[in-house]
């Protein structure tokens, strides 16, 4: 799993249609302080992962505490996550210019991982909100710090 991890003071999700009009089906989801996560997942991805994955991301301080160092998790500070997958984050562009994205799950076990990884971090008692799976959605976050994190299971396991 690729996963790039960003503190957040609020963080929106809308699902779009193809002419860019906000899609009806699909209720926006908001968290205010907490984190941002964009999620990518390989087929090498399971339980392992998502487990290594969600633990390590709940318990990760970023967070500053009274005397401003960055000693806090998100769940010492009661924040919220917004979980988007974006297989994106597997785009290769050694090779041309047009990005492949061969280490990209395939839509299904890549779903499924994405929703199991989302069930572990609520495991936590964290609110965890989510955009739509394999749909164009747009963005609307305010980083904060910035603090951005990247975290890559590919590497670790």
């Amino acid at each position: 799993m690729r996963i790039v991890i960003q503190r957040v003071t609020r963080g929106r999700v809308n699902v779009v249609d193809e002419q860019g009009r906000p899609d009806t089906g699909f209720a926006p989801q908001q968290i205010d302080q907490g984190l941002l996560l964009l999620v990518a997942v390989s087929d090498q991805d399971g339980p392992d992962q998502v487990a290594y994955a969600a633990r390590k991301i709940v318990n990760m301080r970023i967070f500053e505490d009274e005397q401003g160092k960055m000693n806090r998790s998100v769940l010492d500070c009661r924040g919220q996550i917004l979980s988007i997958s974006q297989f994106t984050l597997y785009g290769d562009i050694r090779r041309g210019n047009r990005p492949s994205f061969i280490g990209a799950g395939k839509p299904d076990h890549a779903k499924a991982v994405w929703e199991d990884f989302n069930q572990a971090l609520s495991e936590y008692g964290i609110k965890v909100s989510t955009g739509s799976f394999g749909t164009h959605m747009r963005l609307d976050f305010i980083n904060d710090g910035p603090v951005t994190i990247l975290l890559d299971t590919d590497e670790l396991m």
